[in-house]
């Protein structure tokens, strides 16, 4: 409990920040710190929650360079990105032989893997490890908790698709015991538009793949959101256009746009109350998966108690949904 206290304390602390330097955006500076104090905060905490029946740690790797570099020509410039992914290992594996291994690739705009809140991240990894899953969370490009430079490379819809791509890589070269055949993916919200790429865009790497409340369609979300969240898209951090300037680009980001390409077993699950994917998004992805004569699993629930996070949360309909999402994975993965 002290210890948790002062971690407490040190957050608190170092949120205050030094002055920013001109020209960033007030407050965003000492957000950093603070988001890269929370992380390793919450580092900790993934030990404390998972550490009896799990090995758990972070691999770094590298993925494809950054997409906007203001001097291409500076030493450096070009190199790949260094990037991040939480490892979860099963403690009772038997690495003598080959087991299946679950990409969990976590949602928000600019977000991070995190053990708690509304996404209750730590119950799920706990569930799927003790089904005997090996886990990768990757931190793609974008993510907060490893400072300004990591969270202004975002590509939305774009190249974090690629470092989820490499940690996959990453996990099957340097874990022996994981079996390339057997690799599925799954993601909520962001996390769900990233699953849904990978798997439209490399469908042989891909045993099976999960989207919960998915981002599917850019062009349709960017009309019913408001103009203060259209104005990220079209910071040059971002897409750096507006849809208006280029809805191709946005269309090209959009796996509503590529539903033509499905080959993996997939699951959909939504619902009518998502406060925040409305499933207007997603039952066009159905209709579009339909129309391409796709064969694949979904389920939209009626007004589900907790909207957007309503199968991730600790309610009996959230633990028979994802009772649902195991009962598939193990389908294809068999743990």
């Amino acid at each position: 409990m002290k210890l948790g206290i002062v971690l407490v304390a040190a957050c608190m602390a170092w949120g205050q920040g030094p002055a920013e330097p001109a020209g960033q955006t007030t407050g965003r500076g000492a957000q950093h710190d603070t988001d890269r104090v929370l992380k390793a905060v919450d580092d900790l905490m993934w030990h404390m929650k998972l550490g009896d029946i799990a090995e758990v740690d972070k691999g770094v790797f590298t993925s494809t360079p950054r997409h906007y570099v203001p001097n291409k020509t500076a030493p450096g410039a070009m190199n790949p990105m260094i990037v991040y992914t939480y490892v979860f290992i099963p403690k009772k594996l038997d690495r003598t032989k080959k087991h299946p291994l679950v990409m969990y690739v976590h949602g928000g705009v600019h977000s991070n893997f995190m053990t708690g809140s509304s996404s209750n991240s730590a119950h799920i990894v706990r569930e799927l490890v003790g089904q005997g899953y090996v886990v990768a969370a990757p931190e793609y490009r974008g993510s907060t908790g490893h400072g300004a430079s990591y969270y202004e490379a975002i590509d939305y819809g774009g190249r974090e698709n690629d470092d989820v791509l490499a940690a996959r890589a990453w996990m099957v070269e340097t874990y022996p015991f994981v079996d390339s055949a057997r690799v599925g993916i799954i993601g909520w919200s962001h996390g769900g538009m990233i699953s849904l790429m990978n798997i439209f865009e490399h469908p042989e790497l891909y045993t099976c793949a999960y989207a919960g409340v998915p981002v599917s369609d850019l062009v349709a979300r960017l009309g019913y959101k408001s103009d203060a969240y259209g104005r990220i898209f079209s910071d040059r951090s971002h897409i750096g256009k507006t849809v208006d300037q280029d809805i191709q680009e946005y269309l090209r980001r959009s796996p509503i746009s590529h539903v033509a390409k499905l080959k993996t077993p997939l699951l959909v699950h939504s619902t009518t109350n998502d406060e925040d994917v409305n499933v207007l998004e997603v039952r066009r992805l159905i209709a579009a998966l339909k129309e391409a004569g796709k064969t694949f699993e979904y389920k939209i629930y009626e007004d589900a108690p907790g909207g957007h996070h309503f199968n991730r949360i600790d309610t009996r309909l959230a633990r028979e949904s994802r009772a649902e999402i195991y009962k598939f994975l193990a389908r294809y993965l068999k743990p």
